[in-house]
């Protein structure tokens, strides 16, 4: 396959911007990408419902701090920045002003809980277990982190940095990352089987060769890395197989349903809460972009469930809960259903990565190179934007900077 001055593993948002920062530089490299598509946990639908539906990243977190958002201004894309209303449906009805603050108080005192515990433990080990509340408010933690209170660490609560701006994208996140990413020369449907880091350069191992380079970037899943379908040589050290232990991927999907004609109110709000009788909760998006469609996020165990059981059971859950706010005559007007199925990706392996109770500093160990030829990067090494697509983006910029340090090449701030 060649030799090149560094090889990068991965087409999604850290491996883009790792070959883009290393390209403004003059250095040569080559994006091997296992999957048919660039882009990984950002992919856009444009033909099932009729009109864009993101199946992986949606919002722009943190927007005022995200560099896709200036991303999505140059090239064109639509951010929807107002804020939008929120409606909470429990109890059989939507809740009067006095219910929607008592959930509010509570789910800010589960906040400060996880965000200002002493030590780095379970959600559920400093959360209320016994509000009314407590179901909601453990739906939401398991959506922000893909695994339950039980097995999420306040230290990812409190090292996470939200501005809570979350700007969604019209033409869809996964359509952005696609678009900018469209000039990236990437080699799709290569899987990388070994990496040969003994030095003094690295030799990648695929089924269409194999191929040399001064180092080489990492930006493959946790779940990827922990599965050891990519090989390495020598066998990474114990520290790097402990991070990537302490950060499995959690479950995360999203679930979207087309409408033949607007079965919700125009006035209706952006998300509706959803606490029913069962203790069941759920986030749905109603009408996004003023389109004949609604969303559901599901997450956790309960999404892993539902994901064995097939796109049409995970369809059927979000009608189930639309339906019982709205009635059963939406059951008639739907047109189309999709939903993600992240888990069963075999080249991710999930959502994203969640640190175990008292494993949140790992994030650094999985990040740190080994032997200036061997870097990292992904959602997962990002100290404080970890579960992100922009995460991604920050640390494939500062795994290529290490790189360009490594190998003597002069670094100069430049476009990604």
């Amino acid at each position: 396959m060649g030799e090149v001055d560094v090889a990068i593993i991965g087409a999604g948002a850290a491996g883009l911007a790792a070959a883009k920062r290393l390209a403004y530089q003059g250095l040569s490299c080559a994006v091997l990408e296992a999957g048919r598509r660039i882009g990984g946990r950002a992919l856009t639908d444009a033909s099932r419902l009729g009109v864009p539906f993101d199946l992986g990243c949606h919002w722009l977190h943190s927007g005022s701090l995200n560099p896709f958002a200036a991303i999505a201004g140059a090239l064109g894309f639509d951010l929807l920045t107002r804020r939008r209303r929120r409606l909470l449906f429990a109890g059989g009805r939507f809740a009067d002003a006095a219910t929607r603050a008592s959930w509010r108080a509570h789910w800010r005192r589960h906040s400060q809980a996880t965000r200002l515990s002493a030590h780095d433990v379970a959600v559920a080990a400093v959360t209320a277990r016994r509000s009314r509340w407590t179901a909601l408010a453990d739906y939401y933690s398991t959506c922000m982190n893909g695994v339950e209170p039980e097995r999420a660490a306040t230290g990812d609560d409190a090292a996470y940095v939200d501005t809570d701006e979350n700007w969604p994208v019209a033409q869809g996140y996964g359509a952005l990352i696609a678009a900018w990413g469209a000039d990236v020369p990437v080699r799709l449907n290569t899987v990388v089987t070994a990496i040969d880091w003994g030095g003094p350069g690295v030799r990648l191992a695929t089924a269409r060769g194999t191929l040399d380079a001064q180092a080489a970037i990492v930006t493959v899943s946790t779940a990827v890395l922990a599965s050891e379908r990519l090989r390495f040589r020598p066998a990474l050290p114990a520290d790097k197989t402990a991070a990537i232990a302490a950060l499995p991927l959690g479950t995360a999907n999203r679930i979207g349903i087309a409408f033949d004609r607007d079965v919700f109110d125009a006035s209706m709000p952006g998300y509706v809460h959803v606490l029913d009788a069962s203790g069941d909760g759920l986030v749905c998006e109603v009408r996004p972009f003023g389109q004949r469609i609604a969303s559901a996020y599901v997450a956790g165990t309960r999404a892993s469930r539902l994901e064995a059981l097939g796109e049409a059971a995970m369809v059927d859950h979000a009608l189930h809960h639309l339906a019982g706010m709205f009635g059963n005559a939406i059951r008639r007007r739907m047109v189309a259903g999709i939903a993600s199925a992240w888990q069963g990706e075999r080249w991710i392996g999930g959502a994203y990565a969640a640190a175990r109770p008292g494993e949140s500093g790992r994030r650094a160990a999985l990040a740190r190179p080994l032997a200036r030829r061997l870097f990292f990067a992904g959602e997962a090494m990002h100290p404080e934007f970890f579960s992100t697509a922009h995460g991604a983006y920050l640390s494939g910029v500062s795994a290529a900077d290490a790189a360009l340090a490594a190998l003597g090449a002069p670094s100069a701030r430049g476009p990604t």
